[in-house]
């Protein structure tokens, strides 16, 4: 689903990289034992014997708003001898550290465990400790590269695909109006205009006119600027770090950190954080970029506000920010029963429902074209049709953006650079810090 994955106050990038390669080791050591191995077995055997004895147990692990709540007790229904256990973390953050450490101690991984696509990469070179999902069930199921994502080298499904990320602009239509701007959808659409120059500038419009920050961060608005890059940071043929030399990256940090520090945009709200949460409460900004599931979150964090909508645009075109997967690692005791819940909750009924819930919008093929989805409205967003909408952005995306193994650590040591500048560091000085910690990764 985020990028989600970004939060305030993550350790230093060094000390994480330190930990980070210590766990690698461990993963690499894992990776040279056979998957036949006798914890393998014992879970198989133990799998067995509690299917035989007709009650099972599942733990499901998640993080942020999948839109699962709703959906498990309907499952446990239709399902009477499967139980589940549902362990969500805040954070993709969260849920990577906790995944990659019990995948390295061989012990400990939910029956399900769901993996966040910048992370998906890192996940990947260690598969053989996973189930191969295939089936003529789910064959076609998904957008051709949400599925081919989740396939490793020998062809291998890893992960059934959850939601996908195509982004619009969400906005509060009482501030604009406030402001003397235009405040209804189609014409803020407009005003936004289809590049970031001119986004740029209807900001600088609306800070003319407003005490209030017209975006939450440079970090946030960061993201959905390199999500539009074919290669930001690795070289696709051999996963070569190139970031610190690709200049389309630098001229995307110079142009959000002139955005919003030197123009003033930016709420300076670091995404997660306890003020940025707190912000929707306050007139804390004006907009944000905001993929399908941000609209659950805006929703649950601005609970009673009213004005907040989304235009049907995009500056640059198109953009996908986030989507995530469910996989079914080897320690699971039930893999059947456990890839029977990643199968029923990523069937295009659930997607559609779990939309509907918290805006995590469909990355499964016949979902995409339900009547049900595109005629949703959101009450609360001035009855916007996000499912209209958000289907108009998924088509819109024309870059899926290259994503390896270093990504989720570059991308992360860009999120504390940028959160570096808004807190009063030069610019210059954070992305000099950026480029060291990116070349301490090797």
């Amino acid at each position: 689903m985020t990028s989600r994955s970004m939060r305030p106050g993550t350790p230093a990038v060094r000390s994480r990289h330190v930990a980070l390669a210590t766990l690698t080791v461990g993963l690499l050591a894992l990776s040279a034992c056979s998957s036949g191995s006798a914890g393998a077995g014992s879970a198989t055997q133990a799998g067995a014997a509690a299917s035989a004895g007709g009650q099972v147990t599942l733990t499901l692990a998640t993080f942020n708003q999948f839109g699962y709540e709703e959906l498990l007790p309907e499952f446990e229904k239709t399902h009477p001898n499967i139980k589940v256990t549902h362990k969500k973390a805040a954070t993709s953050n969260e849920a990577r550290d906790n995944f990659f450490t019990r995948l390295s101690a061989g012990s400990g991984m939910a029956d399900v465990e769901a993996v966040e696509v910048d992370w998906l990469p890192e996940m990947l070179q260690f598969s053989d400790k996973f189930n191969d999902l295939r089936s003529s069930d789910t064959e076609g199921r998904w957008l051709d590269w949400k599925a081919k994502a989740a396939t490793d080298a020998d062809g291998h499904l890893i992960g059934y695909g959850t939601d996908s990320g195509p982004e619009a602009i969400c906005y509060r239509s009482d501030l604009f109006k406030k402001a003397g701007l235009p405040s209804d959808r189609e014409s803020v659409a407009k005003l936004f205009g289809t590049t970031w120059e001119s986004y740029f500038a209807a900001g600088k419009r609306f800070e003319a006119r407003s005490e209030v920050p017209f975006f939450d961060s440079i970090g946030a608005t960061y993201q959905g600027m390199v999500n539009q890059l074919e290669a930001a940071y690795e070289n696709p043929s051999d996963d070569a770090i190139t970031a610190t030399d690709n200049a389309a990256v630098k001229k995307v940090y110079d142009q959000v950190v002139t955005a919003g520090i030197t123009d003033g945009l930016s709420a300076k709200l670091q995404q997660w954080g306890d003020d940025w949460t707190a912000s929707f409460q306050k007139d804390g900004f004006a907009t944000m970029l905001c993929p399908g599931w941000m609209v659950g979150v805006i929703e649950g964090n601005a609970k009673g506000v009213k004005g907040w909508d989304v235009a049907n645009t995009f500056p640059g075109g198109g953009g996908n920010w986030g989507g995530s997967y469910l996989t079914v690692p080897k320690q699971s005791a039930h893999p059947k029963e456990a890839r029977e819940l990643a199968a029923w909750l990523t069937a295009p009924e659930q997607q559609v429902k779990a939309f509907k819930k918290v805006g995590a919008f469909p990355s499964q093929t016949q979902a995409l074209e339900s009547q049900d989805l595109l005629g949703f409205k959101v009450a609360s967003f001035g009855n916007a049709p996000t499912g209209r909408i958000f289907a108009d952005r998924a088509k819109a995306v024309t870059v899926s953006p290259y994503k390896g193994t270093h990504y989720f650590a570059i991308n992360d040591a860009m999120q504390q650079a940028l959160a570096r500048v808004e807190q009063g560091t030069s610019p210059q000085e954070s992305w000099d810090k950026w480029v060291a910690d990116v070349k301490a990764l090797g």
